[in-house]
């Protein structure tokens, strides 16, 4: 089982000229201890499902065992079917920026205007620059969380 070592971020702008790829998603049991996720993910007009399982947080909230493996699109719709409700719903954007992709998340749905940024490190101490776009570190605050989102949509927070 891999790990995954990674920091959140809000994002103040979409940078231009970027390609995305369509997602949606949702749990199959959502715990903070194990979190078992289905998606699927749509671009150029392929599609395919994905399985993903994820252990418990660190305590800072960067790093986390995770597992995830391609499975046939009509088992990953039928678990979709199976998901709590709303589904997730997305567009993810890739950017690199000094030797790391950025992973970055515009919401839809229940949780549209919300956006995010992940990049993936080696380590929980590794440095990097930030792009431009790049605002206020969230990570490890639980209501950024995926899963959470799903509980508490980013539509109903007091702003």
């Amino acid at each position: 089982m891999g790990k995954e070592i990674e920091c959140k971020f809000l994002v103040s702008f979409l940078p231009e000229g970027m390609s995305g790829t369509t997602m949606r998603q949702g749990y199959l049991q959502p715990e903070k201890e194990r979190a078992v996720r289905v998606r699927t993910v749509e671009k150029d007009g392929s599609k395919k499902g994905v399985l993903t399982i994820k252990g418990m947080g660190s305590e800072s909230g960067m790093s986390r065992y995770e597992f995830e493996t391609e499975i046939p699109v009509p088992d990953a719709d039928h678990l979709l079917s199976l998901c709590d409700k709303p589904l997730i719903e997305k567009t993810r954007y890739k950017y690199d920026y000094e030797n790391l992709t950025w992973e970055i998340d515009e919401f839809h749905g229940v949780n549209d205007g919300l956006v995010v940024a992940e990049v993936e490190l080696e380590s929980e101490d590794q440095q990097f620059e930030k792009p431009d776009f790049i605002g206020e570190e969230v990570t490890g605050q639980v209501k950024y969380y995926n899963m959470m989102l799903l509980k508490n949509p980013y539509t109903t927070w007091e702003k």
